[in-house]
């Protein structure tokens, strides 16, 4: 499967990594750095989405996409990202992705557009038994540096999953991501709430992220247990 994540925002609050080694699957446990690890508010647009080198998916293959996220490593070493929740704007994007992936996907509501410099990215779940909303403006600003925590939070080469009893790993692939600053200009979120992380990011985020995006590939899961 391929396709492009474009004008991709990443915010993150670093936290205890034994505040939420419960919510790993089997196999995998939380990535750390400096003895910390952290959660990740990721909003962006999928654009062109398809599977192996035909053309992007019409319409269901372009969407916009918000995702709360932990870092992960498994039995072998292999690091990856742990989903708790990626919401977007396509129902038939939900039914498949956990139906045949395990990801939990939810559908909702969203919006985005780009003006004066600033990226604005606005979400509310559309989603039985969760109600939440999100606004985010982002001011990208000077390429980024190239240093250990900004390859740790974006450099992940892959996701770990629970589904049907096994934990799966998926290689993705992708160019190294042009990364540049970026200014808060608004953060109104109850997403990373709606999985049970609000108690811990009640703060700014500790490190923000803005990149105009990668095309990027997925092979196939391997079993991790």
């Amino acid at each position: 499967m391929r396709q492009r994540w474009s004008d991709v925002g990443f915010l993150h609050w670093a936290i205890d990594p034994a505040a939420v080694a419960h919510l790993y699957p089997p196999g995998v446990r939380p990535d750390v750095i400096d003895g910390r690890t952290y959660v990740g508010l990721v909003p962006f647009r999928m654009v062109g989405a398809g599977f192996a080198h035909g053309p992007g998916v019409p319409w269901a293959g372009t969407f916009l996409e918000a995702n709360v996220r932990l870092y992960s490593v498994d039995e072998r070493g292999r690091r990856g990202v742990l989903f708790l929740s990626l919401d977007t704007d396509r129902a038939v994007i939900v039914a498949g992705a956990r139906t045949v992936f395990g990801l939990p996907y939810r559908w909702a509501r969203m919006r985005y557009r780009a003006e004066g410099g600033v990226h604005r990215y606005a979400a509310r779940l559309r989603w039985p038994g969760a109600t939440a909303e999100s606004r985010i403006g982002l001011r990208p600003g000077a390429p980024a540096p190239d240093g250990e925590l900004e390859r740790f939070l974006t450099a992940r080469w892959g996701l770990h999953v629970a589904h049907l009893g096994r934990t799966l790993h998926v290689r993705n692939a992708h160019p190294p991501w042009p990364l540049r600053t970026a200014e808060v200009t608004e953060l109104d979120d109850g997403l990373v709430a709606s999985v049970g992380l609000g108690h811990l990011v009640s703060g700014p985020p500790d490190h923000v992220l803005f990149s105009d995006g990668v095309p990027v590939s997925f092979g196939t899961p391997t079993r991790v247990r």
